[in-house]
């Protein structure tokens, strides 16, 4: 085997270089029970059955300064895949918190893709330019770990993203890739494959958003905990995304950054990032892929709307 890999290295994609190396490394045994994970683990990554929500929104009451604009890139994540409302994802939730907390109306575009791998962002980067964006938040590297696709490239891409969007003076929040071993049907050997993996790309990630001027926020490290202690109501019921309650967590640990980032375009001074408060639901029995309407602790729910003005339902 070891000399039938290194005759056909050339023709192999990283994906089979990356998961060889790994199989030769380990025991009979236990790369045959990897091996067999990792083809049920592909077979049980869920087809898209419809569309994200709708994407264009408005969120806050109108004034007469201009409103920030923001935009959503990135994979399924970053789209909101799986809920049934743009007030439900995270960048719609995100959107609102900016518009209560600065008192300012928010215009949002989710530019993301379902599927979306770090090759795709140029796209979104540019279709995202013309719209003069104050902020883009990015959610990207799920789908480059599922492929195994080797860290440096996608981390490249993510970082040449950024400076694009720095050069036009758009600020730029990241999520980090999630760490994928979280995911409820994922055990080891597998799971030890998929933390390796996906840590090794957040950290690539982190390196490549900071040098090109960007604002990173580890989501592995913020989410895994949680995620891992009630993944009957964080995921969805295709135990791949998140429910609406996971993405309201994720949003929590966003918000901090987005705000610190554009607090001088309000006017406000910036002010160090704070440990995210973690919203809590409306309705306690919320489970896979129940919804429920989230807020902050002591706060109301900020109502929704659209770009006429209309109550988003």
């Amino acid at each position: 085997m070891p000399n039938a890999i290194g005759r056909g290295r050339a023709r192999l994609t990283p994906a089979k270089r990356i998961a060889g190396s790994v199989l030769l490394g380990l025991p009979a045994a236990a790369a045959g029970l990897l091996a067999a994970q990792m083809i049920t683990a592909r077979r049980s990554i869920p087809v898209p059955q419809g569309p994200p929500p709708r994407g264009e929104m408005a969120y806050g009451p109108r004034s007469r300064r201009d409103p920030f604009t923001m935009v959503v890139l990135g994979d399924s994540f970053a789209a909101g895949y799986g809920v049934a409302r743009s007030s439900e994802t995270t960048g719609g939730l995100l959107a609102a918190g900016v518009a209560r907390r600065l008192r300012r109306r928010v215009r949002l575009s989710v530019l993301a893709v379902v599927g979306a791998e770090s090759t795709d962002l140029r796209h979104q980067v540019d279709e995202a330019l013309p719209l003069a964006p104050d902020l883009a938040v990015i959610f990207i590297g799920g789908n480059d770990v599922t492929q195994l696709s080797d860290h440096r490239e996608p981390a490249r891409l993510l970082g040449a993203a950024v400076r694009k969007l720095r050069r036009a003076g758009c600020e730029v929040v990241v999520g980090t890739c999630p760490d994928l071993s979280a995911l409820p049907h994922c055990r080891p050997p597998l799971s030890w494959l998929a933390r390796w993996l996906s840590h090794r790309l957040a950290t690539a990630q982190r390196e490549e958003v900071e040098r090109a001027g960007g604002t990173v926020v580890s989501l592995a490290e913020l989410l895994n905990p949680a995620f891992r202690a009630d993944p009957d109501r964080l995921f969805g019921t295709d135990r791949f995304h998140p429910s609406a309650d996971g993405y309201a967590l994720a949003a929590a640990a966003m918000l901090p950054a987005v705000l610190t980032v554009l607090r001088p375009a309000a006017g406000a001074g910036r002010t160090a990032v704070l440990a995210p408060r973690i919203p809590r639901q409306r309705r306690p029995e919320a489970g896979p892929g129940r919804t429920g309407t989230v807020h902050q602790p002591g706060e109301p729910a900020v109502p929704v709307e659209n770009s006429d003005g209309r109550l988003a339902g």
